[in-house]
């Protein structure tokens, strides 16, 4: 299954399956840390609503563990972002196919028309 390829981009760029599959992998992570950021804002809401000063005090903790995880996001993200800059680098140097894969090494050559 190393080799599969997808062509859903409706315009015959191949996509490696390890591509699709860091893609969903990254997109699952963000969006974990995202719906544990939303529980924490809205704990961070409700302790400022009560101004208990102890929950006052834990939203200091709460607000440093949702800084913590916005970096996690955009580290992701960046991750991300350059390993698919690497893909299309290793493909615009060795493949004309378009051919995208994270791991570095080209993909399956095709002939363009002339």
């Amino acid at each position: 299954m190393e080799d599969d390829t997808f062509s859903g981009l409706g315009n015959g760029t191949h996509i490696d399956s390890k591509v699709v599959q860091t893609f969903q992998k990254s997109f699952v992570q963000v969006q974990n840390i995202l719906d544990q950021n939303r529980l924490l804002i809205n704990e961070i809401n409700q302790n400022h609503e009560s101004k208990i000063p102890d929950n006052l005090s834990r939203n200091v903790g709460l607000i440093r563990e949702l800084n913590n995880n916005i970096r996690r996001v955009v580290d992701v993200y960046a991750d991300l972002s350059s390993s698919f800059t690497k893909s299309m680098d290793a493909s615009s140097e060795g493949d004309s196919s378009g051919a995208m894969r994270l791991d570095g090494k080209a993909g399956h050559k095709r002939n363009r028309p002339a």
